[in-house]
């Protein structure tokens, strides 16, 4: 299947990719364009997080891999996890949210936003920003799955 997606992928729009690729569509070829292209989306692809569209970009109905669990009805308890550390980390740029020190998720969220920031200094290619980044998600959904994202914390 084909997906579109916004130029200079970060944090959530590298998140969606990773969560499309590994539980929706394996085989997912991924464009990406200005927002102010979304006149160019080819009719056969799945436009994501252009203003105006059904997986649209982070708004009060959350942010675009919130979206796409909804969509595709994923329940998986890692990933609903995933999409609370997510949340965070929208809030925590566009909202000035601030975790708590006991606010594990979001400190994890405010990590892995500056891991995304890292990204977009170290790799202009989004596709390769991708590909270097799923690494991260993929580890992040295992500690999750396994129910040991705090093994280690210290009281």
């Amino acid at each position: 299947m084909k997906w579109v997606i916004t130029t200079h992928v970060h944090y959530d729009r590298v998140a969606s990719p990773w969560l499309i690729e590994r539980f929706i569509d394996p085989e997912a070829e991924f464009q990406f364009l200005a927002r102010d292209q979304a006149d160019q989306i080819p009719a056969d692809a799945i436009p994501l997080a252009f203003p105006g569209v059904e997986l649209g970009p982070h708004d009060d109905e959350g942010p675009l891999f919130k979206k796409i669990l909804v969509k595709y009805g994923l329940d998986d308890e890692a990933l609903l996890v995933m999409a609370e550390v997510i949340q965070k980390g929208v809030d925590f740029v566009l909202h000035d949210f601030s975790p708590a020190p006991d606010d594990h998720y979001g400190q994890l969220a405010v990590g892995l936003v500056s891991f995304s920031d890292g990204m977009l200094l170290v790799e202009e290619s989004d596709r390769a920003r991708l590909d270097l980044s799923y690494v991260v998600w993929d580890a992040i959904y295992e500690l999750f799955k396994e129910g040991r994202q705090f093994r280690y914390r210290t009281a």
